[in-house]
């Protein structure tokens, strides 16, 4: 089996030395780089996944999220020493996939990585089609229109709403919603659902105050209505 590419870009030599040789000896081949702006220069949209730390020289990982976002549709893992709200809400909005903080253990980055891998190698597998009036979700293709107009989705986007829509009426609570999207327990502390959810409801047209496809059951979670507007 031919080893699957990982971009890191962390200029912490000692842990990136160390994260390096553990991925490898799993099967993965890690391109190291130091620094954000030679990050971008050599990047190739051959790789696999990219784990980038928030601070780093020559472009900091938010910026570098957001430019390799132009035309990387691949997983983006943010591994840094920021934990705060604010900061991985921030990295979820530029367009990562998952926010890993520092110190982590090699078994749990490695289990967050194949889980991530994993996540993106179903949303590549064709499985069917779901309509809603003039709401079509293309799995195989990983397409969703609105009124014959695309929507643009990121994979992530892409997935919850799949799942949502997969099981339209039925309550999903966000540990399960985080646990089908990303093969992990949930912690109870992750933004990343109510992030995603927010992203799709501006995508879809909805109303945040008065949602119509995707709705918020309050102490439960979110409920897809099948009927929304088309």
């Amino acid at each position: 089996m031919n080893p699957q590419r990982i971009l890191l870009v962390e200029d912490d030599l000692r842990l990136a030395e160390l994260v390096r040789e553990f991925l490898h000896q799993h099967n993965f081949e890690v391109q190291l780089e130091t620094r954000g702006d030679d990050a971008l220069a050599n990047f190739s949209a051959a790789v696999d996944l990219v784990i980038l730390d928030v601070m780093v020289p020559g472009m900091d990982g938010l910026s570098l999220c957001r430019k390799l976002r132009e035309g990387y549709s691949g997983p983006i893992m943010m591994l840094t020493a920021k934990g705060g709200d604010i900061d991985q809400v921030l990295g979820l909005e530029l367009g990562a996939d998952d926010y890993v903080v520092k110190p982590v253990e090699p078994r749990v980055l490695l289990a967050r990585i194949q889980a991530l891998l994993r996540r993106f190698a179903r949303a590549a597998t064709p499985d069917g089609e779901l309509r809603f009036g003039e709401l079509v979700i293309k799995r195989g293709a990983q397409e969703v229109t609105l009124r014959d107009q695309p929507l643009g989705l990121t994979t992530q986007e892409f997935d919850l709403l799949y799942l949502l829509s997969s099981r339209p009426g039925e309550v999903l609570t966000r540990g399960e919603i985080y646990e089908q999207l990303r093969g992990l327990e949930y912690d109870g502390l992750d933004r990343t659902v109510d992030v995603c959810v927010s992203h799709l409801r501006k995508k879809l047209g909805d109303d945040g105050e008065r949602p119509h496809f995707i709705k918020t059951i309050w102490g439960k979670g979110y409920l897809f209505v099948a009927d929304g507007p088309g």
